[in-house]
């Protein structure tokens, strides 16, 4: 072999080799440095949506719809407490408690986590959460809530998380709604699909402070109380006209359904076993038995129309006598 032979073979085997490094060392494609990590959805509930009649797509888009609970993908002001929420009406600073299950007829248990709990389990990058936090801070010492309102009104604040992102929030919220439903309920198997959505849209804007609702959480498990009482396996029936319209008459009474007849008016006409056959017709019997509020206003007021009130869903106020009723939470619009 010649010397020049030499030096092209040695040359060809120095290029592999440096070759062979770099494709194990250099990607195919290049990096987007500004994208954002991807984080595994961490399980909180042991839930699958075999176990319910309603679709649980069909709730999250009655949860997102204005009339319901808004979408906002920038950190807002709840409306009364002024903490911070997104998406529809997902709390971000909230911190996971104890929510003991006190009906001894009941086995299946209440879960409460953090909102980092459920950011996580929602698949979203846990750094990303305070870092809106912080942001939320600074600009509430900035601006007052009516101009915070204005501006996401406005649509002039800079979006913190995507469509996708924000609609992973509402999924991971609406299951855990769906979770504590069936720890709020005896019967919630035995409900129909309208019964159980309609029982899950409660939980979701009330959250905790759905133990409020005492006379109607007494008369929602009546039945399945004097089911057990009888020794029997075999639930109450669900179809029970009278059984429900007593549910209905608990919720149509209640300062909740005053406050925010056309939403309650929604929700409790679904507890009506015949909501599937003839829902218009449920609507309107519950409509016709609601009033709204009365808002008394100064003569010559300049005031604009009565806003919708909200809450924390996980400060839970010490239930009164006879308790029933809670403000709904995270309207926007």
């Amino acid at each position: 072999m010649t010397i020049k032979q030499r030096f092209l073979s040695v040359s060809a085997l120095i290029f592999a080799v440096v070759s062979s490094a770099a494709a194990q060392t250099l990607p195919l494609h290049p990096v987007d440095i500004s994208s954002r990590p991807v984080v595994t959805p961490q399980p909180l509930f042991d839930f699958h949506e075999s176990e319910i009649k309603f679709s649980l797509q069909n709730l999250m888009d009655t949860l997102r719809d204005r009339r319901h609970e808004g979408w906002v993908l920038t950190a807002y002001p709840d409306p009364k407490t002024s903490r911070p929420l997104i998406g529809a009406g997902f709390s971000l600073d909230i911190e996971a408690v104890d929510h003991p299950q006190r009906d001894p007829l009941n086995p299946h248990p209440f879960l409460e986590p953090s909102s980092a709990q459920l950011w996580q389990a929602a698949g979203l990058e846990p750094t990303r959460l305070q870092q809106i936090l912080d942001q939320y801070d600074r600009d509430r010492t900035k601006w007052t809530a009516k101009r915070y309102r204005r501006k996401i009104l406005a649509r002039t604040i800079k979006p913190e998380v995507t469509e996708e992102e924000a609609t992973s929030l509402l999924r991971i919220s609406a299951i855990q709604a769906i979770y504590n439903a069936r720890a709020y309920c005896r019967g919630f198997d035995q409900m129909t699909a309208s019964q159980q959505m309609a029982l899950s849209q409660m939980v979701f804007q009330m959250g905790v402070n759905m133990e409020e609702f005492v006379l109607f959480l007494d008369t929602l498990n009546a039945d399945s109380a004097r089911s057990h009482s009888a020794i029997t396996d075999q639930p109450a029936d669900s179809s029970n006209p009278d059984h429900w319209k007593t549910v209905q008459h608990t919720l149509i009474d209640s300062q909740w359904a005053t406050l925010y007849t056309g939403r309650a008016s929604i929700v409790i006409a679904m507890f009506d076993p015949d909501y599937p056959a003839d829902p218009a017709g449920a609507r309107q019997r519950v409509a016709v038995s609601l009033r709204p509020a009365v808002v008394h206003r100064r003569r010559r007021s300049t005031a604009g129309p009565l806003r919708a009130a909200s809450y924390n869903k996980h400060v839970a106020r010490k239930p009164h006598k006879g308790a029933r009723n809670v403000p709904a939470r995270r309207k926007i619009g």
